[in-house]
């Protein structure tokens, strides 16, 4: 039996109906209607979560694998504002994530009442809809109320995706369940893209054919896109096509990778021809901060962004053009129009980055996580935290048969583990997350869940505190500021790791490293338990290797006058 609520009937009912079946579900008591109806219904996945703050970031999993939407319900008051961060992160990564809120009557919002303040719009510019449900005591309230929910539940993925907030407001008495179905309801679809003319490409595409330094960025996205091979041959050779392991397998060719470490070591004298002319982007977040430098500092002649939403990202300072498609769509239409010469810019940036070696470090987190990334099964999730590790990933080759996630939408440290526990909740695959010190013990009820299972694998970075912190250029810091800063400390996940249910491996060396990594990635004996491997390393050794490594690299591209 469902509850009486019409305005939570009339809700759940739409969420089956436009596929949203997988919910994350808080405990409380004004909310306690919406979760019996959903956790009673077998249309809907239901996983329990006792913190908010691990719990959207959980929900944010959820979505990625598969690309969904789900649904996450909490209770009324501060336990709505403990998702802000996670609503956050989903907004600026494009997640279709749908926040379902419980509230008090609008009467009782400021009268000193428990749990209550004003919920309606909370999150403000942070989700692309949100909308506050009616009470429903005539035809024209469910008519309202059905509306509602239909506006916000295609709102996710409407030029492009992102989040959506409903509120529920909630009178007493809440715990009436007399209904043994739900209603049928009015379920509005949108389709979008129809036209009866085709799209103009042909002032693009002689702008584009004017230049011959072309180059595409791909920043992050969530999923694999494979170009029909009439289009691959056609697109690649045409530009300089730049990723990050982020950007995963959307690119019609191989691209460079390695641009990172390249920019640092490029002599000043060959700066000039690495410029575009022409930049194109599409995707998400860029992490190097040194390709935006670059691109700042030298700016192209034009710079085309293109995307589903339209917005107007000017992240290097110097766009022109906004296309408001597909970029997909985009590519594979102007492939057949461009010219047929072959410039040489796309071997310029070719032939540069492969003369940069990966690292091969002594004992570090650096050699930690190049370890971890050779040892992967050729098929599986591996999640990559914030702040060091994303970087650290990025020095070292990875498979394209490897799908990665990084919540680069707000590049918080918080939400990491969260967003990968929910990710492996609903995943077949192997899931393999790396991530450093503070990140871990800042989401530790991540772990505090009945939703683990034998194909998460937690590599624990811990060097005491957070040394990225210590490597930034011009920054001196004082024992006293260090403290502060870099949040130091002497704390092992050991006994969480275990009580948890974890089978832990400690690592303090090459030795034992190379010992725990075979096992820690191994695939012929399925783990009955989820696995945890703490490795250890000093801290200022971190610091001291990577700032040698970069030093090296510079002298030795000098050297070479490449």
């Amino acid at each position: 039996m469902y509850t009486d609520k019409k305005n939570i009937l009339q809700l759940v009912a739409l969420l089956e109906a436009h596929g949203i079946t997988k919910v994350v579900l808080c405990p409380g008591s004004r909310n306690a209607p919406i979760v019996h109806t959903l956790s009673n219904h077998p249309g809907f996945t239901c996983y329990a979560m006792t913190d908010e703050r691990s719990a959207g970031y959980f929900a944010i999993g959820l979505t990625l694998n598969g690309g969904k939407p789900a649904a996450i319900c909490c209770t009324s008051g501060t336990a709505l504002l403990n998702l802000h961060p996670a609503v956050a992160e989903a907004f600026y990564q494009n997640v279709p994530l749908v926040v379902i809120s419980a509230d008090r009557p609008a009467a009782w919002i400021g009268q000193m009442d428990g749990q209550t303040l004003p919920q309606p719009d909370v999150f403000r510019t942070l989700v692309k809809k949100s909308v506050n449900l009616p009470e429903i005591h005539t035809e024209e309230d469910e008519w309202y109320c059905n509306r509602l929910v239909n506006e916000a539940l295609l709102e996710t993925h409407h030029h492009g995706k992102g989040p959506v907030h409903i509120n529920v407001p909630v009178s007493e008495p809440l715990f009436q369940f007399t209904v043994d179905k739900l209603p049928e309801v009015r379920v509005i679809t949108r389709y979008q893209g129809l036209n009866v003319y085709d799209r103009d490409y042909n002032g693009l595409v002689e702008r584009m054919n004017k230049y011959q330094k072309r180059m595409v960025i791909v920043g992050q996205m969530n999923l694999i896109y494979l170009f029909e091979k009439r289009h691959t041959k056609l697109l690649y050779r045409h530009f300089a096509w730049l990723t990050e392991h982020i950007g995963n397998q959307t690119i019609p060719g191989i691209p460079v990778k390695n641009f990172d470490a390249a920019l640092y070591a490029v002599p000043e004298d060959k700066m000039e021809q690495m410029v575009p002319e022409l930049l194109i982007t599409y995707g998400g977040h860029i992490v190097s901060k040194r390709l935006k430098k670059f691109l700042r500092q030298h700016p192209p002649k034009e710079h085309w962004h293109v995307s589903p939403d339209g917005e107007v990202v000017d992240l290097y300072g110097s766009l022109t053009t906004v296309i408001e498609m597909d970029p997909f769509e985009f590519l594979e239409k102007i492939a057949s129009l461009l010219d047929n010469r072959v410039p040489g810019y796309p071997r310029v940036w070719e032939n540069y980055c492969n003369t940069i070696p990966e690292p091969d470090f002594a004992y570090s987190e650096m050699s930690v996580v190049g370890a971890l990334v050779k040892a992967l099964p050729k098929s599986c999730a591996l999640h990559l935290a914030n702040s060091s590790v994303v970087r650290y990933a990025q020095l070292y080759s990875i498979p394209s048969t490897i799908e990665v996630c990084c919540n680069r939408g707000t590049s918080g440290i918080e939400g990491s583990l969260s967003t990968t526990v929910g990710y492996a909740a609903a995943s077949d695959k192997l899931n393999f997350i790396a991530i450093g010190d503070l990140s871990f013990f800042y989401d530790m009820n991540a772990l505090w869940n009945g939703n683990l299972h034998n194909n998460l694998r937690i590599l624990l970075l811990n060097n005491g505190g957070g040394e990225i912190f210590q490597a930034l250029p011009g920054f001196k810091m004082n024992e006293r500021t260090h403290r502060y800063v870099t949040a130091s400390h002497q704390t092992s996940a050991e006994g969480w790791a275990t009580e948890r249910g974890f089978s832990y491996s400690a690592v303090h060396n090459a030795e034992e490293l190379a010992a725990a990594m075979s096992a820690f990635t191994q695939t012929e004996q399925p783990s009955e338990h989820p696995l945890f491997m703490e490795v250890f390393t000093d801290k200022a050794e971190d610091v001291r290797l990577l700032k040698e490594y970069y030093h090296q690299l510079k002298n030795s591209s000098q050297a070479q006058n490449i």
